[in-house]
């Protein structure tokens, strides 16, 4: 699987985990129902959704002009980094207004759940690119259908 429909199938599957991870924290540590809890959930994710999209073509422009295109641990970790750094700066203040906290504490929270998707990240995608190969960006031959693990 390649192109669009494999950037839609992994953010789509990418968000739908982190809401199942996120909501039940976020109830017991604000102490705020379910409910509330998934509805800001389902708000993170759909802003993370956009970085998702937005950053992985970016990442995938990069990446195509490098001159080794193999994914090594270096370069996804260059991606976990990338893409939580830049959601933890966007969703800073969507966090501090809906549960109207300081900027500082939405920033701790917000550290707390980049520990979490940091990790996360990292074996999310291993095991997508296992399931559905690795971008054709990450395939030294263009025209091959698979790559070098």
């Amino acid at each position: 699987m390649q192109g669009t429909p494999r950037k839609i199938l992994q953010a789509i599957l990418y968000e739908a985990g982190g809401v199942l991870f996120v909501a039940p924290a976020l109830a017991l540590t604000y102490e705020q129902g379910m409910g509330y809890s998934t509805l800001l959930s389902l708000v993170i994710s759909a802003v993370a959704l956009a970085w998702n999209m937005l950053f992985n073509g970016l990442f995938e422009w990069w990446e195509r002009r490098q001159p080794s295109r193999h994914r090594n641990w270096q370069r996804r970790l260059l991606h976990s980094l990338g893409f939580e750094g830049g959601l933890t700066l966007i969703l800073t203040p969507v966090i501090s207004a809906w549960l109207g906290i300081s900027l500082w504490l939405a920033l701790v929270t917000n550290l707390g759940l980049f520990v979490f998707f940091f990790f996360y990240s990292l074996v999310f995608q291993w095991v997508f690119d296992r399931v559905f190969d690795v971008p054709l960006s990450a395939q030294a031959d263009q025209g091959s259908v698979s790559s070098a693990r």
